[in-house]
């Protein structure tokens, strides 16, 4: 190697991430490098840094890579920059999968759930994920579930918790109630017993109670506007009236007789009553039930609809092809009965429909095909009549004979008596104060949310801690006796919960109150849900045995300043964690009104278009490529793919690119290695070491943005810039301290992407400090002072020419070299001069 010249690329060592990552990784994990003691908690400038804790159904996915790399990004950043990062991590551990694999495999669910913990963590510490792991938590500890019942009994001691029958999803074979989600095709998912819907007593948490401040405080809060909509339609507020209509029947005589029957139905648009020809309940309504009794086509028809789930029930229900020739379709049935229209006095017929259901408003509505799709399709299906009451202002004609669809837009109202011609938000103000003058109405603010039914009929999961004795009914289970423990010899063979058929668990128990040996415990278990609403809570003291978290210390923690998961936990987990923490601090508990300020929603990753899965065959599984590129690869890869939000396919993604970057900057920076070792200097401030120095100002500049706008794939594009740019100078005899600090500073601008290469090579430049610990890089902004710019020369608007001028050039210098750069375009005087400083000239001519 000579004076002046670059080492040879076949001089230096390969990079070789295998060599090196996992030995930098056990040391971080077992090390505890980053967590982050207890009396942190007392840190007024904290950064509390969540991420959406995993499932352990199995080793990491690549959804689960791409979450944490995103994560591990920004907390790494935060630390550079003089900010104590609270990052800790803990695992869902309950659930029907653990139950599952022990009924299908005689597996036990805690070995199971403990397992898979262990393998998910392995491979998140050999990732490099910069995780607390001093405060680590599994939902299905007992020190973990204990204070899960604690919080189920704050809620019910200041009355959010009660039991009440509710209609669910049953399925037989398992002897158990269904989430919506798993029935497929009217079927358990799990066993393929055909599902039905039947009355259970349930608990529910009476988070309506709450529904207008869940809803009121979503402008305050820094999440994606997508997030807010679902959980604003979730929550489902509107306003309308609630307006009570009458049976009609005809008495012996044929004369229609008075009904004491009154049903109430929830509109919105009451100005459309005029519109209303025909009505609609749910076929479980105790009114049809009452007057269809033994009906054979009703049993039937109830026979079929107790078969689908809410999801189904509500979905699309245009008629299959058989159903069309069937005379009349299976999703409705004509009842025995009128109804009595108290806008017309018209008896109006009455159906059943499954697209109607008991759990949402009155379990009944009035229909309006003309102006609501849903009821438009039914009155189609049924040849039941259309009546327009909303005409279009623009004096389009409506026809309900031959409308096609219904029309849901604004305009005045007509065919409504009194109330034609005025605007149909007047009609629904007047015709509301009109019926409820008559008594038979009232306005009314009404909710799609519906309590939270948190009761589960399985083993795996929190013991409700409630006691139920014959003398004193719901008792709560005093504290000093939680937790309430799973037993350890649960029979997962047994049809049913295997919690309900132990032969002596439940009762074990005398009543606290009365004494009563005849008491018995709750045998249902808490959703999931629960145990995730305020899991980021207990992470402020993990180990604590005397408090579920400690007040003070989430007084300054929370709201979280930063909670990074996925979209598909947009609505529920979301909105239960929200309510628990508003509950809790209506307990005195929490001084925080939401648990997350900031929320960043990654997309999926996806492979060919399609989403990943052992049965299609598409899946890619992280360790196929860190075992190969190492981790850096994996996690470079991840956040050069896209935006954050943006879904990755890993069909267009290149690994083998990531990884050979990343061994350009191994190549360069061990290069310069050499040259120093070798006493290398640098010919003085050439124009190749300006050119670097100024490069390497505009990436400290450029990265510090797009880290701060978590537009982390464009960070890599500018470090990959200032990559070229070293490697330029290098060519063009650049050797001493602007290479050293030029590399330097791309590895301190890369170490929160690729932390393990960048340590690795901080320290073979002799530093005996971690690069995570070196503080934020500052630019000097003087190098990026132009010296000259580049101005655009238009001719009537067209570019015509480009020149370069002094970068505080007067109007007269600017003008002055356009003209001459153009003078063989333009010999006339232009009629106009147009000078946009430091930007452009226009001569209109």
């Amino acid at each position: 190697m000579s004076d002046g010249q670059a080492t040879p690329a076949t001089e230096v060592e390969r990079y070789e991430p295998l060599a090196f990552e996992p030995a930098l990784a056990a040391r971080w994990h077992d090390e505890r490098t980053y967590s982050l003691p207890l009396e942190a908690n007392a840190d007024a400038d904290g950064f509390y840094a969540l991420t959406m804790f995993p499932y352990p159904s199995g080793d990491l996915h690549m959804g689960h890579a791409e979450i944490f790399s995103i994560h591990d990004t920004l907390v790494r950043h935060l630390r550079m920059q003089g900010r104590n990062v609270l990052n800790p991590i803990g695992w869902d551990a309950f659930g029907l999968p653990a139950e599952n694999a022990a009924r299908n495999r005689g597996a036990d669910p805690a070995k199971w759930t403990y397992d898979n913990i262990a393998e998910q963590r392995a491979t998140i510490a050999r990732l490099g994920y910069s995780f607390d792991w001093d405060r680590v938590l599994h939902t299905c500890d007992p020190e973990y579930y204990r204070w899960t019942q604690w919080l189920f009994l704050q809620l019910f001691d200041a009355g959010l918790a009660h039991r009440r029958a509710a209609a669910v999803n049953w399925c037989e074979g398992c002897q158990t109630v269904l989430a919506n989600e798993q029935v497929v095709d009217g079927a358990c998912e799990r066993c393929g017993t055909v599902v039905v819907r039947k009355p259970l007593t349930q608990w529910f948490f009476r988070i309506t109670d709450y529904a207008d401040e869940l809803l009121d405080a979503l402008p305050s809060l820094d999440w994606p506007e997508r997030v807010k909509t679902l959980q604003r339609n979730w929550i489902g507020r509107s306003e309308g009236a609630e307006v009570t209509f009458r049976t009609a029947e005809p008495d012996a005589d044929g004369h229609e007789a008075d009904a004491d029957e009154r049903v109430v139905v929830y509109t919105t648009r009451p100005d459309t009553l005029y519109g209303a020809t025909y009505f609609v309940f749910a076929p479980e309504h105790p009114l049809v039930e009452a007057r269809m009794g033994d009906d054979a086509d009703y049993r039937a028809f109830m026979d079929e609809v107790s078969r689908k789930s809410e999801i189904e029930r509500q979905a699309g229900f245009e008629a299959t092809a058989s159903e069309k020739g069937a005379g009349r379709a299976k999703r409705g049935l004509r009842l025995n009965f009128d109804m009595r229209n108290p806008a017309t006095g018209e008896a109006i017929p009455a159906y059943a429909a499954d697209y109607v259901l008991m759990d949402y408003g009155t379990g009944a509505i009035m229909a309006v095909p003309a102006h609501d799709q849903r009821d438009f399709d039914f009155a189609r299906q049924e040849g039941l009549e259309v009546r327009v009451v909303v005409a279009p202002d623009d004096g389009t004609a409506l026809d309900g004979a031959t409308m096609t669809g219904a029309y849901a837009g604004d305009g005045h109202t007509v065919n409504s008596a009194d109330y034609d011609g005025l605007d149909w938000r007047e009609t629904k103000r007047r015709i509301t104060a009109d019926l409820e003058q008559r008594g038979i109405a009232k306005a009314t603010v009404n909710y799609r949310l519906r309590d939270w039914l948190i009761s589960r009929q399985r083993s795996w999961g929190a013991p409700i801690p409630i006691l139920h004795c014959p003398s004193c009914g719901e008792v709560a289970v005093p504290e000093d006796q939680l937790p309430v423990r799973l037993p350890d010899d649960l029979d997962f063979s047994v049809a049913g919960s295997p919690l309900a058929m132990h032969p002596t668990w439940k009762h074990e128990v005398a009543c606290p109150q009365c004494g009563s040996d005849d008491a018995v415990r709750d045998t249902d278990t808490m959703d999931t849900f629960v145990d995730s609403s305020w899991y980021f809570l207990r992470y402020l003291d993990p180990r604590s045995d005397t408090q579920a978290w400690p007040v003070d210390a989430a007084g300054r923690w929370l709201p979280a300043d930063q909670y990074t998961g996925g979209v598909e936990h947009a609505v529920l987990h979301l909105l239960y964690a929200r309510f628990v923490v508003k509950a809790m601090r209506d307990r005195g508990l929490v001084a925080a009104d939401e648990p997350f300020q900031a929320l960043l929603s990654q997309g999926q990753v996806i492979l060919g278009g399609a989403a990943m899965s052992k049965s299609k065959g598409n899946l890619v599984v992280p360790g196929e490529v860190y075992e190969t590129y190492g981790a850096d690869v994996l996690r470079g890869t991840m956040l050069f793919a896209s935006p954050p939000e943006d879904d990755i396919d890993w069909a267009d993604v290149s690994p083998g690119g990531m990884h050979k970057w990343l061994s350009r900057v191994w190549r360069l920076s061990l290069e310069q290695i050499a040259r120093e070792e070798a006493g290398l200097g640098e010919p003085g401030e050439s124009d190749a070491v300006a050119a670097l120095r100024k490069a390497t100002a505009e990436a400290i500049v450029g990265a510090s943005e797009d880290y701060t706008a978590r537009k982390y794939n464009t960070v890599i594009a500018k470090l990959m810039t200032l990559t070229n740019a070293v490697l330029d100078a290098t060519r063009k005899e650049a050797h001493g301290p602007a290479v050293r600090d030029a590399l330097e500073t791309l590895l301190t601008l890369l170490a929160p992407i690729c932390p393990f290469i960048t340590e690795e090579l901080w320290r073979r430049f002799g530093h005996s400090d971690s690069v995570h610990e070196q503080r934020w890089p500052q630019a000097d902004t003087s190098l990026l002072v132009e010296d000259e710019v580049t101005i655009v020369v238009q001719v009537n608007g067209k570019l015509r020419a480009r020149v370069r001028v002094a970068a505080d050039a007067d109007r007269e210098t600017t003008e002055a070299a356009a003209r001459a750069a153009v003078a063989d375009q333009v010999t006339d005087e232009p009629r106009k001069v147009v000078v946009v400083p430091g930007r452009l000239v226009n001569l209109v001519v």
